[in-house]
C-alpha cells in the first residue's frame, strides 16, 4: 500500500473505481431483494447518515494529520537551513585553513540537501544519501580535529553547531518517513466502501438518480487524492519547496 500511496493520481483512480463498483454491487443486491418499506427506509436513512458522518470525521482527521506532517517538513527545512547558515558563520572561530575546509564542505552539503528535496528518482536519491553521508563524516572530522586539539569554549560552540547541522538531517528524514498509518487508510477505505454499498442498495430506480450515485465515489476519491498528495513528500503535486536551503546555497556561493 505504501508504494501506491506515493502516486496520488493512482489513489484517485483506484478509489473511484472501487467505490463506483461498490455502488453498483449495492444496486444489484437491491434489485434481487424486495423494496424497502417506509419504516425500514427511515431506519436505513438513520444508519446511512451515521456512517456518512463517521466517514466524514475520519477523512477530516486524516486530512489534519497530512497537513500537520506537511507543516512539520516545512519547519524542519527552515531549521536545517538555519543550522547550516549558523555553522558557516561559526567557522570563523577555527584556524583559517580549517575554516576554509569547513565552509567548502558546507557549500557542497547544502547542494546535496537541496537535491534531496528536489529529486523524485529513487536511484538518484540513494546516490544523494551516499554523498550526503560522506560529506557529514567529512564535516564532523573537519571540526573534531581542530576543536579537540585546542578545546576552548568557542571550539565547543563550533562543535555544537556542527552537531545541530548533522542532527537536523536526521530530523528531516524522520519527518519524511512519518506518514499516515496504513491502518488509518484501511479504515477509511473500508468505511467508504460500506457507504457506497449502502447508497447503491438504498437508491431508487430511475435514470435521473443514476448520476447522483456518482457523487459519493467522486467526492471521496478526490478527498483521498488530496490526503495522499499532501502526505506524499516526493510523489505528490503539493511538495515542500526548499526555498530556505536554495537561498542559503546562493548566499554561500556569493561568499
Amino acid at each position: 500500500m505504501n508504494h501506491a500511496l506515493r502516486f496520488p493520481i493512482l489513489v484517485l483512480a483506484l478509489s473511484f473505481a472501487a467505490l463506483w463498483l461498490s455502488v453498483w454491487i449495492g444496486v444489484s443486491i437491491r434489485k434481487r431483494r424486495r423494496i424497502l418499506e417506509e419504516d425500514e427506509r427511515q431506519d436505513f436513512g438513520t444508519t446511512m447518515s451515521a456512517i456518512l458522518t463517521l466517514l466524514g470525521l475520519i477523512i477530516g482527521f486524516s486530512f489534519s494529520m497530512a497537513i500537520y506532517r506537511y507543516d512539520q517538513r516545512k519547519d524542519l527545512e527552515e531549521a536545517e537551513a538555519n543550522a547550516i547558515g549558523t555553522e558557516y558563520v561559526r567557522a570563523d572561530y577555527l584556524p583559517a585553513s580549517d575554516a576554509a575546509r569547513v565552509r567548502s564542505l558546507l557549500r557542497n552539503y547544502v547542494d546535496q540537501r537541496v537535491a534531496f528535496y528536489a529529486t523524485r528518482d529513487d536511484q538518484q536519491l540513494r546516490q544523494i544519501d551516499i554523498a550526503t553521508t560522506r560529506l557529514a563524516a567529512d564535516l564532523w572530522s573537519a571540526v573534531q580535529v581542530p576543536t579537540a586539539a585546542r578545546n576552548t569554549f568557542m571550539d565547543t560552540i563550533v562543535a555544537t553547531g556542527m552537531n545541530d547541522v548533522l542532527n537536523s538531517r536526521g530530523f528531516t528524514q524522520a519527518a519524511w518517513w512519518n506518514r499516515i498509518p496504513n491502518a488509518a487508510w484501511g479504515l477509511m477505505v473500508t468505511i467508504a466502501i460500506c457507504c457506497s454499498l449502502l447508497i447503491g442498495y438504498g437508491a431508487r430506480a430511475g435514470k435521473a438518480r443514476t448520476g447522483l450515485l456518482l457523487v459519493l465515489p467522486l467526492v471521496v476519491s478526490i478527498s483521498f487524492f488530496l490526503i495522499a498528495d499532501i502526505d506524499s513528500p516526493r510523489g505528490g503535486v503539493v511538495r515542500v519547496d526548499p526555498q530556505n536551503l536554495m537561498d542559503l546555497a546562493q548566499s554561500l556561493r556569493g561568499n
